[in-house]
């Protein structure tokens, strides 16, 4: 619950923030898009709250996708909404600090994710309702090349040579990323043995996702007030930032 209250807070402030933006930054992908994946995080996070509460519900959904041994389990929400959706937003997200002529990339890696994803799925060789590792793993190895991108770019770009990074949000932005999906994925591999074996030890794993989700939630706020916060963040060089 603690962790439900954060992002409620979080998501609220990015709202206010959002609002107190001038109409030109407010149609900014770099501004709207981090408020879109705060509300929606929030959104799932709840709604796998609600699904613990309402058993019922949660077992006539699992029942849909053909989950009749783990009925209470809600891994059908976390990996559609999680694991895919926040993925695919994740990489708009990277594709949005990309000069234009590595945008392609992205637009590629999210046709593959998507199609794999959904035929993964639609052939039960990862069904919705349990652990999805594939999945998953080429999601964030999809998020590691993008963010290599930016990083390639910051280190070799002109523009982007001018500027201190640690004033940037975007560097911020994706360095938590990177650091997040690269522990996430360590996590995930290991993660359905424990739970299988040893729930408290995959419960604590859980944990430490959900410490680093904070985190990424809070550069995705300050992404939202950086106008505000001139001292903090100097204004992102290139790429119709402003």
């Amino acid at each position: 619950m603690p962790y439900l209250v954060v992002l409620d807070i979080l998501s609220l402030t990015g709202i206010i923030y959002f609002c107190m933006l001038p109409k030109e930054q407010k149609a900014n992908t770099s501004y709207w898009l981090p408020l879109v994946i705060l509300l929606f995080t929030c959104f799932f996070e709840n709604m796998g709250a609600y699904c613990n509460y309402n058993t019922a519900f949660n077992k006539e959904v699992n029942a849909f996708f053909g989950n009749t041994e783990n009925p209470r389990y809600n891994l059908w929400l976390y990996n559609i909404a999680n694991k895919q959706i926040s993925t695919i937003l994740y990489l708009f997200l990277i594709k949005s600090w990309l000069k234009p002529s590595k945008k392609k990339y992205i637009t590629w890696m999210l046709v593959v994710f998507i199609s794999v994803a959904f035929y993964f799925q639609i052939t039960d060789i990862e069904p919705v309702y349990s652990f999805q590792p594939i999945i998953f793993a080429i999601g964030a190895n999809m998020m590691v090349i993008g963010i290599g991108l930016y990083f390639i770019g910051l280190i070799t770009d002109e523009t982007f040579l001018n500027s201190n990074p640690l004033k940037l949000i975007s560097f911020w932005q994706m360095t938590f990323l990177l650091f997040t999906y690269s522990l996430s994925y360590i996590n995930s591999i290991a993660l359905e043995f424990f739970l299988t074996f040893n729930e408290d030890l995959g419960r604590s794993l859980i944990q430490i996702d959900i410490v680093l989700g904070v985190l990424t939630k809070i550069i995705l706020l300050l992404t939202i007030a950086s106008p505000k916060l001139p001292k903090l963040f100097e204004r992102e060089p290139i790429y119709g930032f402003s």
